[in-house]
Formats: structure tokens, sequence, C-alpha cells
């Protein structure tokens, strides 16, 4: 399955919850540098009872993802957050290289 593939579904699934009447926000990889498991335009639908669909990183920074979706809920505004691990950083846990990940976490309406 593509990338693009990947996003679609996320919007779909997200819409599906929307009209079930689930509160959702969409994270969305707006930028990446270095080492990024995901590229972006790659996406994560996060529901106010803790539904996800898709993925925009894996390990920590998914459930870091996740909990500023659900703090996007509570706030109905939107957020940017920066991820970020140093080359040295990367080299100490078997990483090639470090990298940076940018994602803009948004409710939909």
């Amino acid at each position: 399955m593509s990338d693009t593939e990947t996003a679609e579904t996320v919007l779909k699934t997200a819409a599906k919850w929307r009209r079930t009447g689930e509160a959702v926000a969409l994270a969305t990889v707006i930028e990446t540098w270095g080492s990024s498991p995901r590229p972006a335009g790659s996406r994560l639908a996060v529901t106010e009872s803790g539904k996800m669909a898709g993925s925009v990183s894996g390990g920590c920074i998914e459930s870091a993802v996740a909990e500023a979706a659900l703090a996007t809920l509570q706030s109905g505004q939107p957020a940017l957050l920066a991820f970020g691990v140093t080359d040295e950083m990367a080299w100490e846990v078997g990483l090639a290289c470090g990298g940076k990940v940018h994602v803009l976490v948004e409710p939909l309406s």
C-alpha cells in the first residue's frame, strides 16, 4: 500500500468516525529532515474515545502525538509539534543519522 493510499484510508476512517458523532483530531507529518520513519503527508487520526488509525512515526513520538491530539480536541486549537534526534543520539541507539519531524495536529469539524 502506498503512503498516499494510507493517508486516504486514514481520512476515510476519520470521516466515518465523525459521521457517527466521534470527536476526531488529525495529525499530519508536514516536514521531515534526515532519518524519519514516515514521510511528509503521513497521517494519524485520533478520537476522543482513544481510537487511532494511521501512523506519523511510531514509538514515543506516536504516543506524544496521540496525547497532543486529545489535548487539541479539548482546546479546539491546532498544534504544531517538533521532534528531533541529534546525530550523536542516533548513533548511540544504533541509527545511522538523526532527524527531525514536524507534525500538525488539528481538530476535524
